[in-house]
C-alpha cells in the first residue's frame, strides 16, 4: 500500500473513532457503488449520515474540504442513492452529507467534522 492510500486509511480510522466517540454509529465503511465509494455511513439519531473523508498533509492548495468539488458531490449523491435502494430500512429516513477534513501528517493529523456540507438538492 502506497503512502498516500495508507495515509487516507488512517484517516478514515481516525475520522470514525472520533465520530463514534460524538455518538454516531458505524454502518458500513469504504462502501463501493457503480460511480464512486462512500468512506463512511453513520447512523446519528433517526438520520443516515453518508461522510467523506479528505486529507491533506498540507493546506497549500487548499484544505479537504475544498476538494469536494461539484463532480465528487455529485458522485457521494448517486452513491448514497444507491446505498439506500439496496437496505430497506434506511429508505425512508432522513440522511445528511457530512465531511471530516484531516490535515496535517496522518499520525496526528487535525480532524474538522463539517455537518451537513452539502444537501443532495445543492448539486
Amino acid at each position: 500500500m502506497n503512502t498516500r492510500r495508507r495515509d487516507g486509511a488512517a484517516a478514515e480510522r481516525r475520522a470514525c473513532a472520533h465520530l463514534q466517540a460524538a455518538g454516531l454509529r458505524l454502518l458500513a465503511a469504504n462502501v463501493a457503488c457503480r460511480g464512486g465509494e462512500i468512506d463512511l455511513v453513520m447512523r446519528d439519531g433517526d438520520c443516515v449520515v453518508f461522510v467523506e473523508v479528505r486529507h491533506r498533509r498540507s493546506a497549500a492548495f487548499g484544505g479537504g474540504a475544498a476538494s469536494v468539488d461539484a463532480g465528487k458531490r455529485r458522485r457521494l449523491v448517486l452513491a448514497a442513492q444507491q446505498f439506500l435502494q439496496a437496505d430497506r430500512t434506511l429508505r425512508d429516513r432522513p440522511c445528511r452529507f457530512d465531511v471530516v477534513e484531516s490535515s496535517g501528517p496522518a499520525d496526528g493529523a487535525t480532524l474538522r467534522w463539517i455537518r451537513d456540507a452539502f444537501r443532495a438538492d445543492d448539486i
